[in-house]
């Protein structure tokens, strides 16, 4: 199997891009990391579970709140609730 290692890909109006199916099949993995470096994206293939210290998305003001933020005492409550 001949994977491309360059390939330029629109960025959508909501910021997103698609990886092409011949990387994600042989990357075999849902989850990356993205890192700025400088002028650059790095885009790291990833398990969350093998990471050091996990991070994930508690509030999207888009995805839980139809783009609109909350109030940090409201937040507050959310970090409680799940800590």
């Amino acid at each position: 199997m001949n994977i491309t290692t360059e390939k330029v890909q629109k960025i959508t109006s909501k910021g997103q891009i698609t990886l092409p199916i011949l990387w994600r099949n042989k990357f075999k993995t849902n989850q990356i990391l993205l890192k700025a470096r400088g002028k650059m994206i790095e885009i790291t293939p990833v398990e969350i579970e093998s990471l050091k210290n996990p991070e994930y998305t508690v509030f999207d003001a888009i995805r839980d709140n139809k783009g609109k933020g909350i109030k940090a005492a409201d937040l507050l409550k959310i970090l409680k609730k799940i800590g």
